[in-house]
């Protein structure tokens, strides 16, 4: 029986890395790797050396794929996004089929954890579940972005006793969900914290967290919302991308 491994190696640190992760490195014997293009260069490489940090004493191979293009732009966002998926499905299973040999296991490298804004658990689970290849798979939790850019700013996630929402810049809107003080935004590419300007808000944003070009700004959203603009848009031209996320909190 083939296995496939889902493992979360965290938001760009390689000290962020699990004893957990660690032992399941340890049992590979193929990494798939899915190229986004020069741009994103670095994503690929920290993912070789974690595999030479982190593996003793075990031979392993990488087998490489390029990841589907595609355009948020592209038509209703739900739609493109199944696009997406039914593509990368197609070579998840050619992977599973000509890049293992039964009784081998292969894995998947995520960043931060694979079940926070990541389609590969359910597009495994799809292929697992369509019953025409045969193979387990497990998943292994990492430290997310949402954990690691709170830790880096030294802030809890949530008041005491409150809840916190989870969500992406396209969601956003204008105004807290209904019970929550705290929102913690991914994938935003519009800068949607500017709808709440004007409001009594604190933000904690960072970009790169973890890695050498680590960026953090924090405090009153009203006095900091220009220089995490102008940071941003000079830290995406410098490296070609840009991977930021952020908190906001009613402020007191």
């Amino acid at each position: 029986m083939k296995t496939v491994l889902i493992i979360g190696i965290g938001a760009g640190n390689p000290d962020y890395i699990t004893i957990q992760a660690v032992n399941a490195l340890n049992r590979v014997d193929v990494f798939f790797l899915m190229d986004k293009g020069g741009d994103k260069d670095s994503m690929i490489a920290l993912r070789r050396d974690i595999c030479e940090r982190f593996i003793k004493d075990r031979t392993y191979r990488f087998a490489e794929a390029k990841s589907p293009d595609w355009s948020r732009d592209a038509g209703e966002y739900n739609a493109v996004v199944d696009s997406l998926n039914r593509d990368k499905r197609a070579i998840f299973e050619r992977f599973i089929t000509d890049e293992m040999q039964d009784g081998e296991c292969g894995a998947f490298l995520i960043w931060g954890d694979p079940s926070l804004y990541d389609s590969t658990i359910r597009i495994v689970e799809a292929i697992a579940a369509d019953g025409r290849l045969a193979f387990d798979y497990e998943v292994i939790p990492g430290i997310s972005s949402l954990h690691a850019l709170t830790a880096r700013h030294r802030t809890p996630l949530n008041s005491i006793g409150q809840p916190v929402t989870i969500t992406t810049g396209r969601k956003l809107g204008n105004r807290f969900p209904e019970g929550a003080d705290s929102v913690f935004v991914m994938l935003d590419a519009d800068s949607a914290y500017k709808a709440f300007l004007g409001q009594d808000v604190d933000i904690y944003w960072g970009a790169y967290i973890g890695t050498p070009d680590e960026i953090l700004i924090s405090g009153r959203l009203a006095d900091v919302a220009a220089e995490i603009e102008r940071s941003r848009a000079e830290a995406k031209a410098r490296h070609g991308w840009i991977m930021d996320s952020y908190l906001l909190r009613k402020a007191g």
